[in-house]
């Protein structure tokens, strides 16, 4: 079968200035760094094939984008010369931890503007996978950290504290559009600064450690917010693969505590996708060690309920109310301490409304209503929009079950009123699974119910 010519990287190359020649002694130069004697001889001939439409090995692809990067002072990634990303197997049976990812690649690739139609949509809409391991092996944490240490620069522009201050006034701003308008709102933008922005910055000079390992973590927290704003959105296997990267990014950090932070959100996945075991592994993993010890109380109060709510869904009944006291002393003790900025919007009502999703997944509805109603009337507005609405969906759905149907759609209406301009699969969700609760309710409870059917039909419409 012919092959098709490789129009992206015959364009690169060409970008570069370089001859064929020239490039082989350049890619030699890099593969003789990496201890990569395969590479050392590459020929003219070959970088012909490959532009011709031969694919090279994976090993051959890294080394390319490495020496074109140092070669463009930018990162350039296999999406953008033509080849399908890189996944290697992993012999250890833990799926996506292996240790010679290139993050500051998978920065670039995570909204890659280069990216084929048909692959974004493939992302977009293909499933959550249980594949591979939930949590990364024990020495995958050191290796990694280590390999972050001796990353080279491939631009010459120096990171500075400005810049760390940057990405972190980034964060806040798109998390509390993430929080007033749902996770829909704003996420094209957020990729295209991480995919510009961010990468660009990992891939400069760092004057020391401690400004690598600040920078890294701002990063990690974004990467994570874009994975959130994905879950919400439930485009659940784009979350899940900028949750693994945020994840790969706390580890370069040497950043635990953040660590904590990210597998609680991907165990809060788990939760809501009916995957109970998984929630658990990931769960477990978040309050385990330094990544609880060292975090802030209210982080560890964020940490504790999410690992209530990853119990209860396993009907471990003891285990969650025990979680879920360990998580109200922590919060209580959070005044007054010093706290990452991810963690601004964890505070009564969130407490709350993970504290009634666990009674409620254990069966105590009356005890799920009074947390719902107690989060509810907490939660500041209009900040945490979207969460309130999800909240008093959630209110309804408890209060119909207990056979309150009149409090029910009194509780749902004040829902539809929230929902406006709101952006949010979860929202949308709700919508859904009142539409579900009211169905053979709907004659008994008369017009009221018939028109909040309506209502809740005409809103489906325009959630996003």
């Amino acid at each position: 079968m012919a092959r098709t010519r490789n129009e992206k990287l015959a364009a690169v190359i060409k970008e570069t200035g370089w001859s064929q020649h020239q490039l082989t002694t350049h890619v030699a130069r890099v593969a003789g760094e990496h201890g990569m004697d395969e590479l050392t001889s590459v020929s003219r001939s070959r970088i012909s094939m490959w532009i011709q439409g031969s694919r090279p090995s994976d090993s051959a692809v890294r080394i390319l984008c490495e020496t074109l990067s140092r070669r463009l002072g930018r990162i350039v990634t296999p999406t953008q010369l033509g080849f399908a990303p890189i996944v290697r197997a992993d012999p250890t049976g833990h799926g996506e931890w292996d240790v010679d990812v290139d993050s500051v690649a998978a920065l670039v690739d995570l909204g890659d503007a280069h990216m084929d139609m048909n692959r974004r949509q493939a992302l977009k809409t293909s499933a959550y996978s249980l594949a591979g391991g939930a949590l990364p092996p024990h020495q995958w944490w050191n290796e990694v950290f280590e390999r972050a240490q001796a990353r080279k620069a491939v631009s010459r522009l120096t990171v500075t504290p400005a810049h760390v201050d940057g990405v972190r006034e980034a964060m806040r701003f798109y998390s509390r559009q993430d929080q007033r308008l749902g996770g829909n709102a704003g996420r094209d933008a957020l990729l295209a600064y991480i995919r510009s922005d961010v990468a660009s910055y990992m891939s400069a000079v760092f004057p020391n450690e401690q400004v690598r390992r600040n920078f890294v973590t701002a990063a990690a927290e974004l990467v994570y917010l874009a994975g959130w704003m994905a879950f919400d959105s439930s485009e659940h296997a784009n979350a899940k693969r900028a949750f693994d990267l945020a994840l790969r990014l706390s580890a370069e950090a040497g950043d635990a505590p953040l660590a904590g932070h990210i597998l609680r959100a991907a165990a809060h996945q788990a939760v809501d996708l009916g995957h109970p075991t998984r929630a658990i592994e990931l769960a477990d993993g978040s309050v385990h060690g330094p990544r609880y010890s060292l975090a802030s109380p209210r982080e560890k109060a964020l940490l504790g309920v999410v690992h209530a709510r990853a119990l209860a869904a396993d009907q471990q009944k003891a285990a969650a109310l025990a979680a879920l006291r360990r998580a109200e002393d922590d919060l209580r003790n959070a005044d007054g301490t010093e706290e990452p900025g991810r963690v601004f919007f964890f505070a009564e009502a969130s407490l709350a409304h993970e504290t009634a999703c666990t009674l409620r997944d254990l069966g105590d509805l009356k005890g799920a209503e009074t947390e719902f109603q107690r989060s509810v009337r907490t939660r500041a507005l209009p900040i945490a929009a979207r969460t309130h609405a999800v909240t008093l969906g959630y209110l309804g759905d408890v209060q119909v079950r207990q056979g309150h149907l009149d409090r029910a759609c009194a509780t749902w209406s004040t829902a539809l009123d929230t929902m406006t301009g709101i952006q949010s699969g979860r929202v949308r969700d709700t919508v859904v699974r009142m539409r579900r609760a009211l169905s053979p309710v709907r004659r008994r409870g008369g017009s009221t119910a018939a028109e909040l059917d309506e209502r809740a039909r005409e809103m489906l419409r325009n959630v996003g």
